[in-house]
């Protein structure tokens, strides 16, 4: 099984605990869409540590300048993938990508790729900056809602078996 599998959610969604739980499963590559712009702002004083607001607005505007000037996540992605697509030890490459234009992007570059969204039950979107906000704004493939540790850990089964079996449970297309 090899599977490019983009996934969304808000922060504290549960998406990093998820691809855990689904790492203890399978060989996972997590890849950051926006690793490259998280060492810029560390350059300009950003400790990589906090995400406040302030924090996730100014990762949000640097990634949207760095995108209209190179493109420069999405060509790391393409790059990802391609390291991904030669590993003889990786199972599923999960992408980390807020943007809906941004999913977009991948989909139409690689059209096998599945998309994921982690909802938190009684958690609030955050809508601070335009990357965070737009989450739901796309017809995702698969939707999956955390609502404990143990049913998000169920459904990270479930999920290495709808792939492995092309079973597509919450399929929206």
């Amino acid at each position: 099984m090899k599977e490019v599998v983009i996934i969304n959610g808000t922060g504290g969604s549960g998406k990093d605990t998820f691809v855990s739980y689904v790492g203890a499963l399978v060989n996972v590559y997590n890849f950051d869409s926006v690793g490259k712009v998280k060492e810029l702002a560390r350059i300009v004083g950003w400790d990589g540590i906090r995400k406040t607001e302030k924090d996730r607005k100014f990762l949000s505007d640097l990634k949207k300048l760095t995108t209209l000037y190179n493109d420069m996540s999405f060509e790391e992605i393409k790059k990802g993938i391609e390291c991904f697509q030669k590993s003889f030890t990786k199972d599923i490459m999960f992408i980390h990508i807020r943007e809906p234009e941004e999913i977009a992007k991948v989909i139409d570059f690689y059209p096998e790729a599945k998309t994921l969204l982690i909802k938190r039950a009684n958690y609030n979107n955050i809508t601070s900056n335009v990357s965070d906000a737009n989450v739901d704004n796309y017809n995702y493939d698969y939707i999956i809602y955390n609502e404990t540790l143990v049913q998000l850990r169920n459904e990270a089964e479930k999920f290495i078996y709808d792939l492995q079996y092309n079973c597509q449970r919450k399929r929206n297309k």
